[in-house]
């Protein structure tokens, strides 16, 4: 594995002991007290100072003329803006669900939102015999799918109602038209916008969604949220396969696979901490 292969590597001790400090700051995320820092890096305050006084010249962090606490500097603060800029959810999150899929056996779906909904951008094929066949560009129903409620649920309330709306049309014209073809089963009704209040305030309290034999008999399927460092929703994890197969608790193990990852991806996107 990659990680195992940077271990093997060459590096500079010194560095890696000084940015304990760094850290230190970064997870506390308030000014601190030289002591308070040396005692989180497990060193004494006259062995980080040195360092201190090191990444002060930097431009790292900076100290308070006042408190003498210490901060973040300018140089941390450019560096982080740029993290942030070149940050791609799609990127980091591919490679996870792959290593996801072949873990659980289950087919996993990345999907943004899109002009028409939540939208496939990538999918990777479980690894079983038997899978749920998914393509990229499919938009998944707003109501009716555990991506669509996940987005329904983080999105401004009259943005999501209109959107409901819409999908209502939509629905009419469907029933409207000439017969579906055969074996393609028939849209299940669309919940009245209380209930559907309901559905998203259970995806809320959970922080994920999930749907069995909704879209397809015997198909079930979780989402998970990744946020981006405003908190704002930017993609949606989706595991899907097999009722047989596949266990929809909330907290079950696919439950929990599927939250690991999506904060994974949501902390490399510098998402605020979850608060308990």
């Amino acid at each position: 594995m990659a990680l195992d292969h940077d271990r093997t590597q060459r590096g500079i001790q010194s560095i890696e002991v000084g940015g304990q400090l760094l850290r230190a700051l970064v997870h506390h995320g308030r000014p601190m007290a030289l002591k308070d820092l040396a005692r989180e890096a497990d060193m004494t305050p006259a062995k980080a100072h040195p360092y201190m006084v090191s990444f002060g010249r930097l431009g790292l962090i900076e100290q308070d003329g006042a408190s003498g606490h210490y901060r973040l500097g300018p140089l941390a603060l450019q560096l982080g803006l740029i993290g942030l800029q070149q940050s791609d959810p799609v990127r980091i999150a591919t490679p996870l669900i792959a290593a996801l899929a072949r873990s659980t056996g289950q087919t996993m779906a990345l999907a943004v939102w899109g002009a028409r909904g939540a939208t496939i951008v990538h999918v990777a094929e479980s690894p079983a015999p038997v899978h749920v066949s998914l393509r990229h560009g499919t938009v998944f129903s707003l109501a009716h799918t555990a991506s669509g409620r996940l987005f329904g649920a983080y999105l401004e309330a009259a943005t999501v109602r209109a959107l409901l709306d819409e999908e209502r049309s939509r629905d009419r014209l469907r029933k409207g038209a000439p017969q579906a073809e055969p074996g393609i089963p028939a849209a299940r009704p669309l919940p009245s916008w209380k209930d559907f209040e309901a559905q998203l305030a259970e995806v809320r309290a959970h922080g994920m969604s999930r749907s069995e034999s909704e879209v397809l008999p015997g198909v079930n399927a979780m989402a998970a949220p990744v946020f981006d460092h405003t908190g704002t929703l930017v993609l949606a994890l989706t595991a899907i396969g097999s009722a047989g197969l596949f266990d929809a608790r909330w907290d079950g193990p696919m439950a929990r696979a599927l939250r690991a990852c999506a904060d994974e991806v949501s902390q490399r996107l510098g998402a605020p901490p979850k608060t308990v």
